[in-house]
């Protein structure tokens, strides 16, 4: 399997179980190099702060959690790196910066961006941008990437 980009909301899955946390957690099972811009530190850590507020998470298994994730095998690009791509998509798509920049890094290393953001897929979907970008649940059926 080639190289895909990742997003938080895969990330989180990997360590809290939600529904597609089974998909997201198969993305670590088969050697595939996961990048991911430094961008899915503070995104991550935003969505365990909020499982923390709504009391889906007790505060130290939020510090447990970014603690391993810390050690997850993710290979960090620079978020600045991504802006000239990043902003054109934006625009286009009508979408966040934040998660332009996880499809801007898919763009710029010429492979997928897997996601378990529905709002995001359904943005990419039908633009020019569309075959870079995955459903979580997708990927098993897609075989090498």
């Amino acid at each position: 399997m080639s190289d895909i980009v990742v997003d938080a909301s895969v990330a989180v899955k990997w360590f809290v179980p939600e529904v597609h946390s089974d998909a997201a957690r198969r993305l670590l099972q088969d050697g595939t190099d996961l990048l991911a811009p430094d961008l899915i530190w503070a995104e991550v850590g935003n969505v365990l702060w909020r499982k923390w507020r709504s009391g889906e998470l007790a505060a130290e298994d939020a510090c447990g959690i970014l603690v391993s994730f810390r050690r997850m095998p993710l290979r960090m690009h620079a978020g600045e790196s991504l802006y000239d791509v990043a902003w054109p998509v934006a625009y286009a798509l009508g979408m966040t910066f934040y998660d332009s920049l996880y499809l801007a890094l898919a763009l710029k290393a010429g492979c997928t961006l897997v996601t378990a953001d529905l709002r995001l897929c359904s943005a990419v979907r039908g633009s020019q941008w569309s075959n870079h970008c995955l459903w979580v649940e997708d990927v098993c059926q897609m075989g090498d990437l």
